[in-house]
């Protein structure tokens, strides 16, 4: 068997080309954003993240709808892990705060 981080770099080397192809082509990018869907985690910082690590989580669909949203505790001294579900009106805001943010490559060099 392939070792690991080839097989990785081969399958990470063809989303790439994939997702460059999508970029040029805009029919490509429609068809393959249809079998995809997203998922993000907006991390908190905390004093001390050896103490308590918190999150959100948001999976979507390919047409950008929630599939799942949650909050997650995570206490890494004890292993302690709960998650809790996120309901609409706690969505609705999460959004509503992110509305504005967009992704950028940092361009402080």
């Amino acid at each position: 068997m392939a070792d690991i981080n080839e097989v990785a770099e081969k399958k990470f080397k063809s989303r790439m080309a994939k997702i460059r192809k999508s970029n040029r082509e805009p029919e490509e990018k429609e068809k393959f954003s249809q079998k995809i869907g997203t998922t993000f985690r907006i991390e908190f910082q905390n004093k001390d993240p050896e103490k308590l690590l918190d999150e959100i989580s948001v999976i979507t669909n390919p047409d950008g709808k929630v599939l799942l949203a949650e909050y997650n505790y995570f206490v890494p001294e004890t292993e302690e892990y709960t998650s809790i579900d996120i309901n609409e009106k706690q969505l609705k805001s999460i959004i509503e705060f992110f509305e504005d943010y967009k992704l950028k490559l940092d361009d402080s060099d």
